[in-house]
């Protein structure tokens, strides 16, 4: 199930928190994180997405309710912003410096944003949600993105489900037709602010920016007749079939901005098409998601907590 509804809805808090990092013990917080509310919720609602979309195809029928619409309106808006934000000249290559001005704008915007998307009854929890907004597209003061600020945004997205926004039947909309849309955008970002990747282990790392996609777009492809894993290094196969599966809309990316051999520059990818099943290759990539994004301090002593993913132990 969707983690909560409506109903269990907590008062939300003015102001989420994070402890000061220099009073943090990593491996006693990073055992508390693992043991949070936060954690429960948030690895439920990915696997429940997970399998929601398995087998299905980005191009298939399913429901898209207004709350969905909404979202991808907020996701035109900063789209659009992109555009009116042009990369200013400077003298060094990466970390355009207009990415901060645009990072203001959503500053600024982000609670009216929230706002629009959540009913009037629930306004009270726009301030927390729009936290998770602010913190999933990249840090203005480093110019960078990476697996963290993408955890945000699948934050923001579970936040809305808890308080009842977003449905159970909202599950396939919510991956192919807004966190899509997300991609596009923050795909948009990288190559307009040329952002650095954060945190990336460069060919150790599955990819520089993002890593659900692959999960989910992984999961879409279990028991396809024809595709196997092997085939998407093939780049006639991802070419054909980009705009059905998420997994190969990453690989296309990736081999967009990258130059050279794919066995180097992409080296673990290289290693999965060797996996002899895409089930086998969802259940791996979720293990590692778990090992080097979420149990990673560097990653997630920037994740915020509140009263919808609350640090407390979970209770059920």
């Amino acid at each position: 199930h969707l983690p909560g509804t409506s109903e269990e809805v907590a008062p939300p808090v003015q102001q989420c928190f994070m402890v000061p990092r220099k009073e943090i013990n990593v491996v006693s917080d990073m055992a508390k994180w693992k043991r949070s509310q936060a954690y429960a919720d948030y690895m439920g609602f990915i696997l429940t997405l997970n399998e929601g979309v398995r087998g299905k195809k980005l191009t298939c029928e399913y429901k898209v309710s207004e709350p969905i619409e909404k979202l991808v309106a907020l996701l035109n808006t900063l789209d659009r912003w992109i555009d009116e934000t042009p990369p200013v000249d400077q003298p060094s290559r990466f970390g355009n410096k207009a990415f901060r001005t645009w990072y203001a704008k959503l500053d600024q915007e982000a609670e009216k944003l929230v706002s629009a998307v959540i009913p009037k009854h629930l306004a009270d929890a726009a301030p927390e949600v729009a936290v998770y907004l602010k913190e999933s597209v990249g840090n203005s003061t480093r110019i960078d993105y990476g697996t963290g600020h993408e955890a945000a945004f699948a934050a923001f997205l579970c936040c809305l489900c808890k308080i009842g926004v977003l449905r159970v039947d909202d599950q396939m909309a919510i991956v192919f037709k807004v966190f899509n849309r997300y991609l596009e955008v923050m795909r948009k970002l990288q190559k307009t602010y040329r952002m650095e990747p954060a945190g990336s282990q460069g060919v150790w790392g599955l990819d520089d920016f993002q890593f659900l996609p692959f999960i989910w777009g992984s999961s879409q492809l279990i028991d396809h007749p024809s595709l196997e894993p092997r085939h998407f290094v093939d780049e006639k196969v991802v070419n054909e079939n980009h705009k059905d599966f998420m997994f190969l809309e990453c690989i296309l990316f990736i081999t967009e901005m990258k130059t050279g051999p794919f066995a180097e520059h992409s080296n673990q990818l290289w290693n999965i098409s060797a996996v002899p099943s895409w089930s086998k290759v969802n259940q791996g990539l979720i293990r590692m998601y778990k090992a080097e994004c979420l149990e990673k301090f560097p990653v997630i002593q920037h994740f915020k907590f509140g009263s919808l993913l609350p640090i407390q132990p979970v209770t059920s």
